[in-house]
């Protein structure tokens, strides 16, 4: 080789150099750029080549930055929801304890002067007051609710627009591949960024195969992308309770297979998930056995007195009916019932009633455990937690219903009575009797709430739930923040642009340049020189 064509590749690894270079400085706040290096070798003894142009990449360090980025995203999606709740139940004026305080002063107003009609209306008005939060209250969770499902839709169909994108780059990354025969970085990048944003949304399990492209799965191995194939994922109305917006998996030949909750273990869908199922049924169902049990002890209580026209006291408080659903996918046309029998015995849960062999089985939804259940096959109907399950027609093996005795109920919870003079305060038909309004009055003091807790003191065991739940939640998040600050750090050490360094690369290569130039230069003057000879 001459002195020419050392020279000349010289020159084309330093131009390489340098273009590898000034593209790392323009791109150092590019998200998802990794750092490229040139790597050169011997030219068989003569001159220089380049071997590759490098990214600087690191799969594994990829992997656990992705899975870390993914449980921090749900712990802060998870945080974000249940500050919504965490501050309504910490504001004084807000707060349902207040009003409960102020309804049971009247009811002792009235009691020290059952015929005094503006103590009477002074009931009637706390009454309505605390009625009016509660359903407020009940609203809200209601509006979270609805808001959590929206967002549940908004997260599938960011994650179907990644897995598109990522199938169309995996196609484009093996055609380059097979043009070129270089690693084409500018794609690898694009396509390693859309698995890190993807990453954010929903735990994946991420494998490269042998000829370049992603294969990338969900965590129980249903695949969402497959070299340039997609699958979707779709949100819609779940077949155990269409009030819930669910994920389904919709495989190559379109059918929809709907996936449980506990299958979304990280991410901000995996957040919604979780916050939904742990804190806002909890809290729903929380509120409700407040407010059922407060209405049904008052109403027990009144409907045992007399009022000022020496009527019989009716119910005081209405309150909503549970709920119960029927699966979309039943065979058996059976339609399920539900009424409270014992108030004492409800459970802050939802149930989930199976029909197989066997025949029904109960489970909380809650924790999934049994519940021991008794079946009336007179009545057609299931008893267990203070409940009894009426079931109408013959259920095929399969079968599946799901019960929610609390979750709703305060969306109708009302003040029946409307007039002071309807307040039955006594007991007889003796004038100044107070014993019914003392007996409304005690209700205050008595463990109510499932057995062991009165109203008050329920009110403030939502209060902490809520609050420890928050407290947990930050303390998983800031640790979660410090591993993935860490991970961060590794990654950009290893594929971060660094930008004193490169500007030392670029004078570097610069004279690296400039020398190969002068090679050039002196070889043509020793050319020169020779054919001056004569």
């Amino acid at each position: 080789m001459s002195i020419f064509s050392i020279g000349l590749s010289g020159l084309h690894a330093a131009q390489t150099a340098l273009h590898a270079t000034s593209g790392n400085i323009s791109n150092v706040y590019t998200p998802g750029y990794n750092r490229e290096v040139v790597l050169l070798g011997e030219n068989n003894g003569d001159g220089v080549k380049v071997n590759d142009v490098q990214r600087q990449f690191n799969q594994f360090v990829a992997t656990r930055l992705n899975a870390a980025s993914g449980s921090l995203a749900s712990l802060d999606t998870y945080g974000t929801q249940l500050r919504q709740i965490d501050n309504l139940l910490s504001d004084d004026e807000a707060g349902l304890a207040p009003l409960m305080q102020k309804f049971f002063s009247s009811i002792g107003q009235m009691a020290s002067n059952p015929g005094d009609p503006a103590a009477r209306q002074g009931v009637i008005g706390t009454a309505s007051t605390m009625v009016s939060q509660f359903s407020s209250f009940g609203n809200y969770l209601d509006d979270i609710g609805r808001g959590v499902n929206e967002q549940i839709s908004q997260e599938v169909t960011g994650i179907n627009s990644l897995t598109t994108q990522i199938a169309r780059l995996n196609d484009e990354i093996q055609l380059a591949r097979g043009s070129e025969g270089n690693a084409p970085n500018s794609l690898l990048n694009q396509r390693d960024n859309l698995v890190h944003e993807l990453s954010q949304r929903i735990d994946i399990r991420v494998n490269e195969q042998d000829s370049g492209s992603y294969t990338v799965a969900l965590g129980n191995g249903l695949p969402l992308v497959s070299s340039g194939t997609q699958y979707q994922l779709r949100a819609e109305a779940g077949q155990a309770d269409p009030t819930r917006t669910m994920v389904s998996y919709v495989d190559g030949s379109g059918n929809s297979r709907e996936l449980a909750e506990d299958h979304f273990k990280r991410g901000k869908l995996s957040g919604l998930l979780e916050f939904r199922s742990e804190s806002l049924d909890k809290m729903q169902n929380q509120l409700g056995q407040l407010a059922y049990s407060l209405a049904s002890a008052f109403n027990e209580v009144h409907q045992q007195g007399v009022d000022l026209k020496q009527q019989p006291g009716g119910a005081l408080f209405g309150i909503g009916a549970p709920s119960a659903f029927s699966n979309t996918r039943n065979t058996g046309g059976v339609e399920a019932a539900v009424s409270i029998t014992d108030t004492s015995s409800l459970m802050t849960t939802g149930f989930d009633i199976r029909y197989g062999d066997g025949g029904y089985a109960v489970t909380r939804r809650d924790n999934g455990k049994p519940v021991e259940a008794t079946f009336d096959a007179a009545t057609n109907s299931l008893s267990f937690g203070g409940m009894d399950v009426t079931l109408s027609g013959t259920p095929a093996i399969g079968d599946r219903f799901r019960v929610e005795p609390l979750n709703n109920v305060v969306n109708q919870f009302e003040l029946l009575v409307t007039e002071g003079s309807e307040l039955a305060a006594a007991q007889s038909n003796s004038t100044g009797d107070n014993r019914n309004a003392l007996a409304l009055l005690e209700l205050q003091n008595q463990r109510l709430v499932q057995g062991n807790a009165t109203f008050n003191q329920a009110y403030g065991g939502m209060i902490s739930t809520a609050g420890n739940q928050m407290s947990v939640v930050q303390a998983n998040f800031a640790a979660q923040q410090g591993l993935t600050d860490q991970l961060n750090a590794l990654q950009q050490s290893e594929s971060g642009v660094n930008l004193d360094e490169e500007a030392a690369n670029l004078i570097r290569y610069q004279q690296y340049y400039q020398a190969n130039a002068k090679v050039i230069e002196t070889g043509s003057t020793i050319l020169d020189t020779i054919l001056s000879l004569r």
